[in-house]
Parts: structure tokens; sequence; C-alpha cells
């Protein structure tokens, strides 16, 4: 079962992207439940560095795996990412931006508000 759909800021979280099909119940959006263990909640622009180390360190999102109705991801798109490996991206230089309107606030559990605010996309 899904967790309230409430973002970062308080507000009702918005959509994050339907082309790609994001989310972990691929309904678009950053939302959360129990079974999310990898919390999915950031909804985040992909940058060709971002892409680069996810690769590097294991969890490889630009290349297509058709098997799974997965085209691949490229720098633009729109994608909701773990928590915990925003983060890390954070840590290590190769965050990318994020809106914050479609990040679940579930997210604050694991990245603090002002470091979320450093990577906001300006325009929606």
């Amino acid at each position: 079962m899904k967790e309230a759909s409430i973002n970062v800021l308080g507000e009702v979280l918005q959509p994050c992207s339907t082309k790609p099909l994001t989310g972990f119940y691929r309904n678009g959006c950053c939302d959360t439940g129990p079974e999310d263990r990898g919390q999915h909640t950031v909804c985040a622009v992909m940058t060709a560095e971002f892409l680069a180390m996810s690769k590097y360190l294991g969890n490889d999102l630009s290349t297509p795996r058709p098997e799974f109705g997965f085209a691949g991801l490229k720098p633009g798109d729109r994608w909701c990412l773990c928590a915990g490996r925003f983060l890390q991206a954070h840590a290590e230089g190769a965050a990318p931006q994020v809106n914050l309107h479609a990040t679940h606030r579930r997210t604050l559990d694991v990245v603090p508000l002002d470091v979320l605010q450093a990577y906001a996309v300006k325009a929606l």
C-alpha cells in the first residue's frame, strides 16, 4: 500500500514522468510504500554525469532493456531515483537536478531539504 502522496514542500505530489514511465509503482509519480525498499522518491532530471556514475556503481540506467520494457534513460529524462543514491551522488559531486514538486516527502528521511533545494529545477 503506497503512502500519502505529499511532496517535500508539504503539497500534493506532482507527477515526475510518464515518458519514460517512472516510479516504483510505474504510475509516473515518485510514490513509495513499505515494499519500496530502495525508496524511489527523488524526481531527478538525468545528466550524462549522473548516468555515468550510476552505471559505474552497478546500476546501469542508460542501456535499453527491452525485455523489461525499458528504453534506457538519457540526459533530460526525469526519473524517480532512490533517495540514498541521490545522497551518494551529492557527496560525489554528480547529483542531478531535482523537481521538488514531484519528490516524495519520505525523501526527507534520507536527504535534508536544504540539499534538495540546492539542486532544485528552476523552471518546470
